[in-house]
């Protein structure tokens, strides 16, 4: 979804600026304008989607943090029993 988004803002940029060197029509800041714009709007969905797996490594962290710990409290029960 990001990426066909981006794409159509990228063409819509490189027209802008090709339309900025022959046709004259908007200024180099428009045209500028529109240029970051589109990279900017590529580093925001770059950063949503790690974002999403930042979130799904945390929580997939925490289940093995609670394993590990359910574990531990498995071996203290088995190390008391013994004696």
């Amino acid at each position: 979804m990001y990426d066909v988004l981006f794409w159509i803002f990228f063409i819509i940029s490189v027209i802008t600026v090709l339309w900025y060197i022959f046709g004259d029509s908007p200024t180099i800041e428009q045209a500028l304008l529109v240029l970051i714009i589109t990279f900017l709007f590529k580093i925001q969905s770059i950063i949503t989607i790690n974002s999403v797996e930042i979130k799904s490594i945390k929580h997939k962290f925490g289940l093995l943090e609670n394993s590990f710990m359910k574990s531990v409290k498995d071996f203290k029960k088995f190390i008391n029993s013994g004696k």
